[in-house]
């Protein structure tokens, strides 16, 4: 496990944000899983977060521990993932997920790959 995916485990919620035009765009998040490198993030297509990312790949995710001043700021590339066993693998470690979505089929369920480019915790 590594650090910074810990330390999104840790806090529980988190914030990505992509780009909306000319401005950055912020929203909480709280699935997040880790396979290899890589970090997943699961949305659904009925929100402005699917659409951003689908435009500009660019985003950051930001954290902060609630019982410190302790903070992290990942920067990656996130591309669309369809992969049917990654997305069960989701469901299964985010279980709140399964609430919402109920299965790896459904329309709505997304799932973003983000390949970590810098990761700075302070």
């Amino acid at each position: 496990m590594s650090k910074a995916y810990e330390f999104l485990k840790e806090c529980g919620a988190f914030f990505v944000l992509s780009i909306n035009g000319d401005y950055p765009a912020g929203r909480p998040f709280g699935a997040v899983m880790e396979v290899g490198d890589d970090l997943y993030l699961s949305t659904n297509d009925m929100n402005d977060a699917h659409k951003q990312m689908r435009e500009n790949e660019h985003i950051q995710i930001v954290a902060k521990k609630a019982e410190s001043r302790e903070w992290i700021r990942i920067t990656g590339i996130a591309t669309e993932c369809d992969n049917q066993a990654l997305k069960q693998r989701m469901l299964e470690e985010c279980p709140i997920l399964q609430q919402r979505f109920g299965a790896v089929g459904m329309e709505h369920f997304i799932m973003f790959k983000v390949k970590v480019e810098n990761v700075e915790i302070k």
